[in-house]
């Protein structure tokens, strides 16, 4: 009896337990479904409810045949390549009502290519109910209809298509600030709206289609450099009928005529509100504000654009008065400010070596970046020949016979040895005979110029972080990296 007992119990087999999901009633049809928050199936769901009934299904889009450009309300036109991301971009954005549901997909549907259509096929997801959500899929149909852009509008009809001109003009012998703001301008874009650009004497000019986009403009101007602005409008065209008014606007901006490395004498109104600086200061900086460095105390200050045109001043010496000197000998006092160190330095005009020997012992802030053998380049008070109404303030003031300024290196193959290269705004010379003459000995594009802006940027990690190069091979080379 044991024994059939331990029979049995070998030949037992385990029994597998199963978990079901408990089912319901669809409330509306009785199918079977598993339970959910609106106790209904999902067809019962979509013929009860239409999540993408407020939005159109078929929509207009404007294109140019000319430009192939694509009109993006309410007036620009924009190029795109047929079913690309840009223009999917711009048939999703048409979609009014869309932003009130959540966009899970989009893609193109194929059309003939001469048929004008454009089909897009979009799926969207919304919470209907209690905590239910409904995922639906749809297709807008865009009517493809033919219009004239506004340049092409004001091609054909041989008039001019700008609207707007702003007018930036420097009084200055020299062009740096104007390179470093086409920097600027390029690394964010601030012409995108620009219909042309014109260099004229002292300054550039910049076209745009409306007044808006010169607005635009002018504000990115204001964050980036110290400008005086002034504008004026002039009546085109005047329709009595429908009392429409057609206008060109002009704006000016006049940036200071001080720049980066000149020599400028503060009047005394400007001396004191920064704390008793200068008078005789060098100009380290030009951004909003214009900041300045005094090379004998290491003392700074900032100067806003309101501030200095209530009180103007022009540079006693430009950077093109610059004279390189050679450094016999360099022992730095201790003295520090940031980037700058003061220190005795012994210099002699590099022309002047093996001739007179002459030999200058001064105080610079620039010390501690040079060593005996080294090139400088400073200003030479003592063979220059200035006149200043603000310098005749301080008749008690002794003018050192040199102020240097940054060191240099030799130009031999220097540009050979750069390692990046800067993008350039596509540029138009004036049409006016006038203004052509006069740009001969004002000229934008000076190579001359532009390579000492080259040579700034090498040497200033600050001034080259402000802007993009077009291409950077490898860093600045080290003999420039471990002085600056």
């Amino acid at each position: 009896m044991e024994q059939m007992d331990t029979d049995q119990s070998n030949n037992l087999e385990p029994v597998v337990v199963t978990h079901t999901l408990p089912t319901i009633l669809c409330c509306t049809c009785g199918v079977p479904i598993s339970p959910n928050p609106s106790n209904m199936c999902v067809n019962c769901i979509r013929s009860r409810v239409d999540i993408t009934e407020t939005i159109p299904k078929q929509i207009t889009l404007y294109f140019c045949k000319f430009c192939s450009k694509y009109h993006v309300p309410p007036s620009n036109w924009v190029y795109c390549e047929p079913e690309s991301k840009e223009l999917l971009a711009l048939c999703v954005a048409r979609i009014r009502g869309l932003n009130k549901l959540h966009l899970v997909d989009a893609n193109f549907i194929w059309t003939e290519p001469h048929s004008r259509r454009i089909k897009v096929k979009l799926t969207v997801q919304k919470e209907v109910f209690n905590h239910t959500i409904l995922q639906q899929s749809f297709i807008v149909e865009y009517c493809v209809d033919y219009q004239q852009c506004y340049e092409c509008r004001a091609k054909s009809a041989k008039m001019d298509p700008w609207e707007a001109v702003v007018q930036v003009r420097q009084r200055a012998d020299h062009k740096k600030t104007f390179y470093f703001l086409e920097q600027l301008i390029l690394k964010h874009n601030a012409h995108g709206n620009t219909l042309s650009l014109k260099t004229l004497r002292d300054g550039l000019d910049f076209y745009f289609p409306n007044k808006s986009a010169a607005l635009k403009f002018v504000d990115f101007l204001h964050h980036v450099v110290p400008v005086r602005m002034k504008n004026s409008d002039h009546l085109v065209s005047h329709d009595p009928h429908n009392t429409t008014y057609k206008y060109k606007y002009s704006f000016s901006a006049e940036l200071p005529p001080v720049c980066r490395d000149d020599l400028v004498c503060l009047p005394k109104k400007v001396s004191t509100s920064l704390g008793g600086l200068g008078p005789l200061v060098l100009v380290s900086k030009v951004s909003q504000n214009l900041c300045f460095i005094d090379p004998l105390t290491l003392q700074t200050g900032e100067l806003s654009g309101y501030q200095y045109w209530k009180y103007p001043f022009l540079s006693l010496l430009t950077s093109r008065r610059l004279v390189e000197f050679t450094v016999l000998d360099c022992e730095l006092t201790g003295e520090s400010q940031k980037k700058y160190c003061m220190g005795d330095v012994t210099v002699s005009r590099s022309s002047d070596l093996g001739i007179t020997d002459r030999q200058f012992y001064i105080r610079s802030h620039v010390a501690k970046f040079l060593k005996a053998g080294d090139l400088v380049l400073g200003y030479d008070l003592e063979s220059a020949n200035y006149n200043d109404s603000v310098l005749d303030e301080y008749r008690s003031l002794q003018l050192p016979d040199v102020i240097l300024v940054r060191k240099t290196y030799p130009t031999k193959n220097q540009a050979k040895r750069r390692r990046f290269k800067l993008k350039r705004l596509a540029k138009k010379a004036s049409q006016n005979s006038a203004m052509q003459m006069d740009s001969e000995h004002n000229d934008y594009d000076n190579p001359e110029e532009f390579e000492e802006f080259l040579q700034d940027l090498e040497q200033d990690i600050e001034l080259r972080s402000n802007i993009q190069p077009l291409k950077m091979i490898m860093t600045i080379h080290k003999l420039v990296s471990k002085s600056f």
